[in-house]
């Protein structure tokens, strides 16, 4: 399980270091794809084959589910880690995500949202510094208690 927050510097190739504390998981592979919110998502492979097997059990006429496929699948890259634990993030990627110098990796249970560091502290202030913050968090625990959580 991918749990914590972890910033890290993204160099002009456009390399970042995949968090310690996510590389036992992940191993030196990680898959990384477009993800929701201006965000990347990343898997394991195993995570991400199964996501896949998923998505692909879906009906294909279904225009809904052959518009997501595109976007999620389509934008998947496989990706390598060095012998400094970097991945290199393709620009069309960084490009989704607005990302350029700085990147935070947050877990968020069975996959890894990677953020541009700025835009993750802005979305963050929406939940924590904003003058409905509390009744914005009181109205998510309702939601997840709805949810049975």
């Amino acid at each position: 399980m991918f749990i914590g927050e972890h910033a890290q510097k993204v160099d002009t190739k456009g390399r970042v270091v995949v968090p310690v504390k996510f590389r036992d998981e992940l191993g030196n592979h990680v898959v990384v794809t477009r993800g929701l919110d201006g965000c990347l998502f990343a898997y394991s492979r195993e995570t991400f084959t199964a996501l896949a097997e998923k998505l692909s059990s879906l009906p294909l006429t279904d225009k809904k589910v052959s518009k997501f496929n595109r976007f999620f699948l389509a934008g998947a890259r496989d990706l390598e880690a060095d012998k400094l634990g970097r991945v290199l993030l393709p620009s069309v990627l960084r490009d989704h995500a607005s990302i350029e110098k700085d990147a935070v990796w947050v877990g968020v249970g069975n996959r890894i949202e990677i953020w541009d560091l700025d835009k993750w502290n802005a979305q963050m202030a929406d939940y924590l510094d904003s003058d409905e913050a509390e009744e914005n968090l009181d109205e998510l625990a309702e939601y997840m208690a709805e949810l049975g959580i």
